[in-house]
């Protein structure tokens, strides 16, 4: 089943190792300007830990996979998706920041919806990403997912609320 390969990536199922990268990311502030107001360590390693489960196809609980070059093994991110009820499932990818605007979410991305829809039986694919974040929503686009709404104040993030835009891939559209 993994690893999942692409033209430049190597995708497997996050272990032990990948801690130190992890928690560098979930703290780093261009990465979680979006995602998250900061975290202590306790925190990030128990999110870490509910991740490291071992997952399988039916499996309710995030698939999270590391981003590798594949040539040479250097870790550039995180990506995956959970299962959630009627053939649907929740994608999310975050990257280390002197990787991004390369196309390695696209890559990613991509390949994690090729495995979903064909492999995993998921109807469609959905994407909540807190408007302003240009980053992920042009990588969804560039990934055909189609912005479908925005939830206005849905989201308690940096002392504000924020509004999320949600986006969703069916299969049947996926290219």
């Amino acid at each position: 089943m993994f690893p999942l390969v692409t033209s430049r990536l190597s995708l497997t199922q996050i272990t032990e190792q990948e801690w130190p990268f992890f928690l560098r990311l979930q703290q780093d502030p261009v990465v979680m300007r979006f995602v998250s107001d900061e975290r202590r360590e306790a925190e990030v390693r128990l999110i870490f830990n509910s991740r490291l489960v071992r997952w399988e196809i039916p499996s309710r609980h995030w698939l999270c996979l590391v981003m590798r070059d594949k040539h040479n093994g250097t870790p550039i991110g995180f990506t995956g998706f959970v299962r959630g009820d009627e053939g649907l499932a929740e994608v999310g990818f975050i990257l280390d920041p002197k990787f991004h605007g390369q196309g390695y979410g696209y890559e990613s991305l991509h390949a994690v919806c090729k495995f979903a829809f064909e492999k995993c039986a998921i109807r469609k694919l959905t994407a909540t990403v807190t408007v302003g974040n240009i980053g992920s929503r042009k990588t969804l686009e560039k990934a055909g997912f189609e912005l479908e709404g925005i939830l206005r104040e849905n989201y308690f993030l940096a002392g504000v609320w924020q509004d999320d835009w949600i986006f969703g891939l069916l299969r049947k559209e996926f290219k």
